[in-house]
């Protein structure tokens, strides 16, 4: 299985990489600098002047993830008698990667429209998310050591804490992508509301205020799994990513406000775009060890 998490740990280093030279690409105005799909300008190497070049790094980085998601496929399959999971969690892995390819494609057609730009954002987290789970699972297989003594024999609490706080992140960074795609971020001004107002009157205002009340319900969220992550005497790599999550919870706060209070600098637009995606592959990685450290205890209770 150590080939299968090497492969899934640098498969998912890459493709955080796209996304990040992604919504580099995108902020900085360059995303329809190849106004074509899959060459750029009709050439496999076009001139990388006046931005080509952001967009022209992030289709190679996701030129290199093919190979690398065939890899995971070969060895997935050598693997398959270790566990029922590794089959679906390629064939998941090989259809996202189908899927966010198209969507590159549809999204360069649609000139980088709002919708198409969260279509295509959601899509790669998931792709990342099922890379992040894949890696998790395949380091972790064969450890039957994690679980502290005395730790409660059901954590479905927990599982579904850390389950929920993943998809709440995950709906606030879809939000915060059309938030910044639709030109949306300077449309509340102040905090906690609007304007100085709670009910907000234009579309930007509703969705940016939207994106702060799911934003504060990831953080309630976050420090729920915390506490419980602690409280049930979780696995040490559960308690430290979720306590990550919760950190980098926090910074992703902080970056918002800078954002409004600088009035969206770049640098910190795209810091704020990168730590969404830590911070989700952070609650995604706790969730699939304590699922995994859940399935294993409930298999040696019932085996008992």
């Amino acid at each position: 299985m150590k080939t299968l998490w090497r492969l899934s740990l640098l498969t998912s280093i890459v493709a955080y990489g796209a996304i990040v030279m992604g919504s580099w690409t995108r902020i900085n105005g360059a995303g329809m600098t190849c106004p074509d799909w899959p060459a750029c300008h009709g050439k496999l190497i076009p001139s990388m002047a006046g931005g080509t070049i952001w967009e022209w790094t992030h289709r190679l980085l996701v030129f290199l993830i093919a190979p690398l998601v065939v890899g995971i496929a070969v060895e997935s399959w050598r693997q398959r008698r270790q566990s029922p999971f590794i089959v679906p969690g390629t064939c998941a892995i090989g259809a996202l990667f189908a899927v966010q390819v198209g969507l590159g494609a549809a999204t360069v057609r649609l000139s980088n429209s709002p919708l198409s730009v969260v279509v295509h954002w959601g899509t790669a987290m998931a792709f990342v998310a099922a890379l992040t789970a894949m890696a998790v699972f395949a380091r972790t297989t064969t450890d039957r050591s994690r679980l502290l003594p005395g730790a409660r024999g059901d954590g479905s609490l927990l599982v579904g804490v850390l389950a929920g706080t993943t998809a709440i992140a995950f709906v606030t960074m879809c939000i915060g992508a059309y938030v910044s795609s639709s030109g949306a971020g300077l449309a509340c001004l102040s905090l906690p509301g609007c304007g100085g107002r709670i009910v907000v009157y234009s579309p930007s205002q509703y969705v940016q205020m939207l994106h702060r009340f799911v934003a504060a319900a990831t953080l309630l969220s976050a420090v729920t799994a915390v506490a419980l992550a602690w409280a049930w005497r979780a696995a040490r790599s559960v308690r430290v990513m979720s306590a990550a999550g919760l950190a980098l919870v926090l910074v992703q706060i902080v970056l918002g406000l800078l954002n409004v209070a600088l009035r969206l600098p770049v640098d910190l637009r795209e810091a704020h775009a990168a730590n969404a995606a830590l911070l989700f592959l952070a609650f995604v990685a706790a969730t699939t060890v304590a699922a995994l450290d859940e399935y294993r205890l409930g298999a040696t209770v019932t085996a008992a």
